[in-house]
């Protein structure tokens, strides 16, 4: 995304169409638009020849390009694990790792990057019935994997609205939901964590059209992603009109939802009623 980003500014600053682009390289304008929002692999060869068609020839400049050209072709961790993943997933797995900033409200279930172990297991039970046990625990694997991005030394900000129907939906039996509502009281002390409850006797809210989640870069170049999970696929949502949609329904659902000391108070509730 961010060399396709990076390629579209050097071509709208040229004022070449992607129809024009599309032919230096003999491909179609529709490659060179999902070239630019990084929907497809780049060759170098192609990144080469778009770059002396856009007029870079600053060696420097040229050499860095085609260096993030190549890293963009480097598959990540995560597709070890596409043999259990649906195809639209690694897609999510790559923008959560390079996000710097994680909104998202959850209603169904605890969020994937809040999970304990067990409860994640369940969840990836009760959603893969009928599979094996060995891709279960690979599922629950990535899942945990995905979850080192929290604690890391360049952990992203994760803003959190939970609706209190995903704590009061139980996944596994007792212990597995007493250790996730405490895993949840003990990670929202993180100081990049702010988790808050939507309660039940707020009522309607901002949240009706369900689950989302809006990842921010750090590069500037790079435009904010809402990510919405189907049955059977899923969208990414990048215009800015979309976009600020999804912002407003967010900190309406922050401004609405009690606080993060509040929304502790209520998990320690809910801990002890369990």
């Amino acid at each position: 995304m961010l060399l396709g980003s990076q390629l579209r500014r050097l071509r709208e600053a040229r004022g070449i169409t992607r129809e024009a682009a599309g032919y230096s390289i003999r491909a179609s304008e529709s490659k060179i638009s999902r070239m630019e929002l990084g929907r497809v692999s780049f060759k170098t060869r192609d990144v080469e020849d778009l770059l002396t068609l856009y007029g870079i020839t600053d060696e420097a400049e040229r050499i860095s390009l085609l260096s993030l050209a190549k890293e963009a072709n480097v598959a990540g961790w995560w597709h070890s694990y596409s043999d259990v993943l649906p195809s639209w997933f690694p897609t999510y797995v790559g923008l959560e790792g390079a996000a710097a900033l994680i909104r998202a409200y959850e209603v169904q279930f605890v969020h994937g990057l809040l999970q304990t172990e067990a409860y994640a297991r369940a969840v990836v039970r009760r959603g893969m019935k009928g599979a094996s046990e060995a891709d279960v625990e690979r599922r629950v694997a990535l899942r945990l994997e995905r979850q080192k991005y929290l604690v890391d030394e360049n952990a992203p900000e994760f803003h959190i609205v939970l609706d209190e129907a995903a704590l009061r939906r139980p996944y596994g039996d007792r212990a597995v939901m007493r250790g996730q509502l405490q895993h949840l009281i003990d990670i929202s002390e993180r100081p990049n964590v702010r988790l808050q409850i939507m309660p039940f006797g707020f009522g309607g809210h901002s949240g009706e059209s369900g689950a989302f989640t809006i990842l921010s870069f750090p590069e500037s170049d790079l435009s904010d992603v809402v990510y919405l999970e189907q049955l059977t696929s899923a969208l990414y949502l990048d215009k800015h009109e979309d976009v600020a949609q999804y912002e407003k329904a967010l900190k309406e659902l922050q401004h609405d939802s009690p606080g993060p000391d509040e929304s502790r108070d209520l998990l320690r509730g809910l801990l002890q009623l369990s």
